[in-house]
């Protein structure tokens, strides 16, 4: 028998003043899963002596969310994990994940909440450090309107889709990806979520690809080239490519395609 349990998606908005009257924002929803066999009582015979209420655990989150000194999702869930172990014993391991509730800037006062893309982190301790780490960008949408082509791919009786030396290819993404050293995602050489979707664009604005196996590859290539200290790079890929409606002359018209996306996945890792 294998169990957790844990407190999912609590909300917080972190602000803080600088001199120089510059305010940052770190907007997340945090959860935390508890890991081991030591509340194993509390599903077999209902014993909740040793049960670490969830709605302590909200409390925990919020209440030293405020202490953390940081500035990053990573570092903030490396803080709130860590405390958790200390302030509970009875925690043989805690999985904690945040999810980046955007809000981009417009002055030293002022951020605007934007529903897209965004960062994602999980780290998982246990009494000996971290057991495990993975940092990401979630939502990406991106189309490219020419300089993707999908040819001479396998055919048969089955196969109806043309060959399109150029078309428009429009992508839903995920990318996660791991340090070699996981203190480094809370240090001086953490990775911007932000950059990395920047990195991304430009590759894909940049290249033309023979597929979408062919684009994440270059993708992660050009990653861990740029970040020395990531030794891996994972996409999770959606082919949101709309069907050709219409041309007339420089004029071309898409439409929505059958409600099924093609998938794609790669992990690299650094050699």
């Amino acid at each position: 028998m294998r169990i957790s349990y844990g407190k999912l998606r609590v909300p917080l908005q972190r602000v803080v003043a600088h001199d120089d009257g510059r305010h940052d924002l770190l907007a997340c929803e945090v959860g935390i899963e508890v890991l081991g066999e030591n509340f194993t009582a509390a599903y077999t015979e209902g014993d909740n002596r040793e049960v670490v209420a969830t709605d302590t655990m909200k409390n925990f989150i919020l209440r030293e969310s405020l202490a953390f000194e940081g500035a990053t999702l990573e570092g903030l869930l490396a803080h709130l994990g860590r405390g958790f172990l200390a302030t509970y014993p009875v925690m043989q391991a805690v999985r904690m994940s945040g999810r980046e509730l955007r809000f981009d800037r417009l002055s030293d006062k002022l951020f605007t909440r934007e529903p897209g893309d965004h960062a994602v982190a999980m780290v998982e301790f246990d009494a000996e450090g971290t057991r495990d780490q993975r940092s990401g960008r979630a939502g990406l949408h991106l189309l490219k309107v020419t300089g993707s082509a999908f040819t001479r791919f396998a055919r048969d009786e089955y196969t109806t889709l043309p060959e399109r030396v150029d078309r428009p290819l429009f992508i839903r993404m995920d990318v996660f990806w791991r340090y070699a050293d996981p203190a480094a995602a809370e240090g001086a050489e953490h990775v911007d979520p932000a950059a990395v979707r920047d990195e991304l664009a430009a590759t894909f604005d940049a290249f033309v690809s023979e597929s979408i196996q062919h684009l994440v590859h270059e993708m992660g290539r050009r990653v861990l080239a740029r970040w020395e200290q990531l030794s891996e790079v994972r996409f999770e890929a959606e082919n949101l490519t709309r069907d050709p409606a219409g041309e007339d002359g420089a004029r071309k018209l898409y439409t929505d395609p059958f409600p099924a996306q093609g998938l794609i996945t790669l992990t690299l890792e650094r050699g």
